[in-house]
């Protein structure tokens, strides 16, 4: 009975961390999604603005802006309207994690 009840203890743990890595690969799909004009893992070329390591709530708040309309945009608004708040909440944190 001890043996199943690691097994299983095993087995949950394996699925979790399978989810989690998941999870992580989808938001840097996501993330891969702004390198176009904010460079890869938001390291942005001389002209467009870098998002690397910058304060996630604040990147959050400009994000749930463009898509409210709040802040004017040329195109931003109309890609934040593709995802959930809580899309945008991931994509502001893997940013806000990446080294400058």
């Amino acid at each position: 009975m001890r043996e199943t009840r690691r097994w299983l203890a095993a087995a949950v743990l394996l699925a979790a961390a399978a989810t989690a890595q998941a999870q992580v690969n989808q938001i840097k799909v996501w993330a891969a999604a702004c390198a176009n004009c904010h460079g890869t893992d938001g390291r942005a070329q001389p002209g467009n603005e870098s998002l690397a390591g910058k304060d996630k709530d604040e990147m959050l708040q400009k994000l749930l802006d463009f898509k409210s309309g709040r802040k004017p945009a040329t195109i931003m608004h109309q890609l934040t309207k593709g995802y959930t708040d809580e899309q945008l909440a991931q994509i502001a944190a893997y940013f806000a994690a990446q080294k400058k």
